[in-house]
């Protein structure tokens, strides 16, 4: 067959070795110098004009350059093999032998590849036709490895609400939907809860050279649950004992039964404490607590009444709290309306208005539905405040703050405290120390009690100093965070007053004047108005 592909051929004239080399044909791929001095290197040539070697592989017309003695040689049809780096594939490339010279055999080929120890994988079919026609310097990809499949990794389907960030469905005029909240998920007796999909291990793979290749590891799951539920007879599935609500904490299923309060919780119940979720109908009357693992549902008012959720908290009437009313998540916060109350939310806060309050998020503060009025107080959030009015023309007091989160702007507030706690201390111990060293100075022998008393001021001063190092590196850490914590905004949908003094991050900003449709970003040192 016409060889497509440039390539080169020994010829022997009396005792001279020669390499004739012909040009691609059209379409063909020319010849990379590097394969003839390997093929030269292999045939025991070093020792030959490069010069003429370059012009050889590159002229259009068929040349011969004088290589030099054949003596030694058998100038037979050779087939080199190449593997690739990870043995999954192997590659072979024929060269033509001299004139009168022998032709390569299956036997050569078979003794070419089990010299590089190639014992899977191969192209028979391909290798067969070889033996019929082939190229010259022609690359031929004549086997391959196999490998290995990947296998399934295990994974778990819950068939209830997992996500933390789930807002609740809201009516036409921007309020919540009382009466399809889907931020809880409540769940039937007997109802299927989650599903193990069980993991499938790969199946091994082999490299041309026999080697067996392991398949990647698979990830195995196991089913992680609380009270409240049973397992099906293979393991697999989990359904719920009791009509409560589901949760989903750190990989562990739990189902809380609902403590249900027919009426007001009041001086007939009295203050509730209960592992799972609390459901109460009436309203939560000033001066009662409740506790609950769970979720709290209120579908009445809090008074000035106390409520701490391991989950979240639901009001739908709203909290009056009279300045000691208290709602404490760890979860999200929906509720009609906040007044007079103390509002801290692991999640975010959604209600449609916010009087004379401090209300704090972990992420955001939503002001929507209603009024969607922010009026005295203090709003502070990690992430995003947003509202349709934020003040009142009276010019009341109103502060937010974004850009922290509140855990942490306590957690400063605190040891600051420490730190300066600490400091006045040191500084009562200052003076004592500085008088004892100058007397040193001037020679005067103090006497042995003035000596051990003056040895427990040192130690004092060592104790509070290392006392004092830690809190001081973690108040610069927070105080670096701070100033970067720059993506915060405040959001005004209609309105916003003067006398609204807003803080991202490091930067704060009292308004003068009133703007419409605007949000407040940090911008380096200064916080920006940028219309919405």
């Amino acid at each position: 067959m016409e060889n497509r592909n440039s390539y080169f051929k020994p010829v022997i004239v009396n005792t001279d070795f020669y390499l004739q080399f012909f040009p691609a044909m059209e379409g063909g791929k020319s010849l990379d110098i590097k394969e003839v001095m390997s093929y030269l290197n292999d045939m025991g040539y070093q020792n030959y004009d490069m010069r003429e070697l370059n012009e050889a592989v590159k002229a259009s017309e068929p040349v011969e350059v004088l290589i030099g003695k054949s003596e030694g040689n058998s100038f037979n049809e050779k087939i080199i093999i190449s593997l690739s780096a990870d043995n999954m594939l192997v590659r072979c490339r024929f060269y033509p032998a001299a004139e009168g010279r022998k032709t390569i055999t299956k036997e050569d080929i078979a003794d070419a590849l089990l010299h590089e120890k190639i014992v899977y994988g191969l192209d028979t079919v391909l290798l067969n036709s070889l033996m019929q026609e082939r190229e010259y310097c022609t690359e031929y990809l004549i086997g391959k490895g196999t490998p290995p499949t990947l296998g399934r990794d295990a994974k778990i389907e819950y068939y209830f609400s997992t996500s933390k960030s789930l807002k609740p469905k809201h009516n036409t005029d921007g309020s919540v939907n009382y009466h399809d909240l889907n931020i809880i998920s409540r769940v039937e007796k007997n109802q299927l809860l989650a599903k193990l999909i069980p993991s499938e291990p790969g199946k091994p793979g082999k490299t041309v050279l026999g080697e067996e290749l392991k398949p990647k590891e698979v990830k195995n799951l196991k089913l992680s649950y609380s009270n409240n539920i049973y397992v099906s007879d293979d393991g697999t599935e989990l359904y719920s004992e009791v009509t409560g609500h589901a949760s989903l904490v750190q990989g562990k299923v739990f189902v809380s039964a609902v403590y249900e309060v027919p009426a007001d919780v009041d001086n007939s119940i009295g203050d509730i404490n209960y592992p799972g979720n609390v459901l109460v109908k009436g309203n939560v009357k000033s001066g009662f607590v409740i506790h609950a693992n769970g979720n709290i549902v209120v579908e009445g008012v809090v008074e000035g009444a106390q409520l701490y959720a391991g989950g979240q908290i639901i009001v739908q009437r709203g909290i009056h709290g009279m300045g000691k009313g208290l709602l404490s998540a760890e979860g999200n916060i929906v509720i009609k309306f906040i007044e007079g109350a103390t509002v801290i939310s692991g999640g975010y806060v959604e209600t449609e208005s916010v009087i004379q309050s401090m209300v704090s998020a972990n992420t955001e503060v939503i002001v929507s539905g209603g009024k969607g009025l922010i009026r005295g107080g203090t709003i502070r959030v990690s992430n995003k405040v947003s509202a349709r009015v934020i003040g009142s023309t009276m010019g009341i007091a109103t502060n937010i703050e974004a850009g922290i989160e509140p855990k942490k702007l306590e957690h400063f507030n605190q040891i600051q405290k420490e730190a300066r706690s600490i400091a006045k201390k040191i500084e009562v111990v200052r003076p004592i120390l500085v008088n004892y060293s100058e007397k040193l100075k001037q020679g005067i022998a103090l006497p042995p009690d003035k000596v051990e008393y003056m040895k427990t001021q040192v130690m004092t001063m060592k104790t509070l100093q290392a006392q004092l190092a830690p809190i001081t590196e973690e108040i610069n850490k927070l105080r670096m965070e701070f100033i970067s914590a720059g993506r915060a905004k405040v959001e005004v949908q209609d309105v916003i007053y003067p006398g609204v003094t807003i803080k991202i991050s490091d930067v704060s900003v009292t308004t003068k004047s009133e703007r419409k449709y605007c949000q407040f970003v940090k911008d380096g040192a200064d916080i920006k108005v940028m219309n919405l």
